[in-house]
């Protein structure tokens, strides 16, 4: 299906192109549900990979507002994806390897958290185990993204309603204990499901329960690997989260495995993450276009890799070069779209993501 036909209907509507760029639409200025859409490691370089590798229409054309955020952490220029997550998840410069805790090790609130407590539902879809770096900084609070399993205790006593991802075994083949949290989490009203018994394209979660599916034991198979759920549960969990409460949501989503093959140098890897990324991208956009009041943010925690595109023109053409297999400082785009989109323009700190998206929803 091409990215037009995914954006066929209202959005293609509201996006008018004049000279090459969409025109911005005035939105009204609450969102009452909001999607964060985090691609780990995804840069221009990253971004542009889209644009070389087809020849047709992009998804990330379609957004009317597009901004910069800087990336350094509370410690160092580079980031990680701990501190990266936790400046856009609670607002606050955490040092490297800090999950939801600032730099004297006091708890940061989430906006996962905040909404939950104003009666909002929740989830998180991701492409890596569900205690990984990003995801966990919505959810818990440690002093280092490793404590895998201390991560995996703040699951079902979590505000969260809803998540897909790997690691099953931080949950129930546990090293520093024998806690079964998978039934713990049964038993805090989770419907839990896993990869090994069930198919997600046919399990229908129920908004009357939480939901849980883990796609992994540790971690999921990447794109070129026949892994290709992220789109299907970016609507699944959509749909889910709008029965779940008449209040609104927030759904944060990661392109886990960017940020891998970036640091692994593998230009076919990069390629096949980043068109199943977009595809979840566009299927994301087109729920948000039919319902008027879906906030869609698209964007990093930093870049990888230090991509560079070279020697060519288009398609297999292109070669992608590596400068690095860590991080780097660059800026990272952030693309809008929906109720309170012209927020995100301009260049500000990661942090700023945390404090838009409070705005958006009438927080403050």
């Amino acid at each position: 299906m091409t990215v037009s036909l995914l954006l066929s209907g209202t959005l293609m509507h509201q996006l008018d192109a004049v000279g090459g760029s969409p025109v911005h639409l005035e939105p009204p200025r609450k969102a009452k549900n909001i999607v964060l859409m985090i691609g780990d490691g995804m840069g221009l370089a990253q971004v542009s990979t889209l644009f070389t590798y087809r020849s047709k229409e992009q998804v990330f054309k379609s957004f009317p507002v597009i901004g910069f955020q800087k990336t350094q952490s509370g410690d160092n220029l580079v980031t990680d994806s701990a501190a990266g997550a936790t400046a856009m998840a609670t607002g606050v410069k955490a040092p490297n390897h800090s999950i939801a805790l600032d730099s004297q090790g006091a708890v940061l609130k989430t906006i996962l958290e905040e909404a939950a407590e104003k009666g909002l539902s929740t989830g998180m879809v991701v492409t890596s185990s569900i205690v990984h770096a990003t995801p966990a900084a919505f959810v818990a609070h440690s002093t280092t993204r490793y404590h895998y399993e201390q991560i995996a205790e703040y699951f079902p006593k979590s505000k969260l309603d809803f998540f897909i991802g790997g690691g099953k075994k931080y949950f129930n083949r546990r090293e520093k204990d024998d806690r079964n949290l998978i039934y713990e989490l049964k038993k805090s009203g989770f419907a839990v499901y896993d990869y090994f018994h069930s198919n997600l394209y046919n399990v229908y979660p129920s908004p009357t329960k939480r939901f849980a599916f883990f796609t992994a034991d540790n971690q999921p198979l990447p794109a070129m690997q026949q892994r290709e759920y992220l789109p299907y549960a970016s609507e699944i969990a959509i749909d889910y989260l709008k029965k779940r409460s008449d209040k609104g949501f927030f759904l944060m989503i990661e392109g886990s495995q960017i940020d891998w093959a970036c640091h692994s140098n593998q230009g076919k890897m990069l390629v096949s993450e980043m068109l199943d990324f977009e595809k979840a991208v566009a299927a994301v956009l087109k729920m948000a276009a039919q319902d008027g009041e879906t906030l869609v943010i698209v964007t990093a925690d930093h870049t990888t890799g230090g991509l560079g595109l070279n020697k060519g023109e288009t398609g297999d053409k292109v070669k992608l070069e590596f400068t690095t297999n860590g991080h780097t400082a660059s800026m990272v785009p952030v693309f809008a779209f929906g109720p309170g989109a012209e927020l995100f323009r301009g260049v500000y700190e990661n942090t700023e993501i945390y404090h838009k998206m409070r705005q958006c929803f009438g927080f403050e």
